[in-house]
């Protein structure tokens, strides 16, 4: 038998599990082409994910030692979640080192294009 406790544990965490799903569907579809590469996260998707890691930190702190089945699925749902996650991560941190170097040139190149503005403006 279940407790109150046990049962809101088990609804919190089925819905940080299903958020954690949305958000990572979100950079990465789970029905994009096969070896397709994630978008760039945006900042309000990695604080979506880490605002869900630490929510369910926070109840995995407090488990009972007893689990029943509900809870004992629910724990295996979000685990294989965040095991996913971790995959996904090493190719979001790719993506974003590309985009940042995809910047950096073209700040660079804004950067000597305002150059070139100045110095013709000082030859006329």
């Amino acid at each position: 038998m279940s407790s109150p406790a046990s049962e809101l544990l088990v609804e919190n965490l089925h819905e940080t599990t299903s958020r954690l799903r949305s958000w990572m569907t979100g950079l990465m579809p789970q029905f994009a082409p096969t070896g397709s590469r994630p978008r760039g996260a945006t900042p309000e998707q990695i604080a979506g994910i880490l605002s869900e890691l630490v929510r369910a930190g926070q109840w995995l702190r407090s488990l009972p030692e007893n689990k029943d089945h509900a809870l004992e699925r629910e724990l295996t749902e979000y685990r294989d979640t965040v095991e996913h996650l971790r995959e996904l991560l090493p190719l979001i941190h790719s993506t974003l080192l590309e985009e940042r170097a995809r910047l950096e040139l073209e700040r660079a190149r804004v950067e000597s294009a305002a150059e070139w503005a100045r110095r013709s403006r000082q030859t006329l």
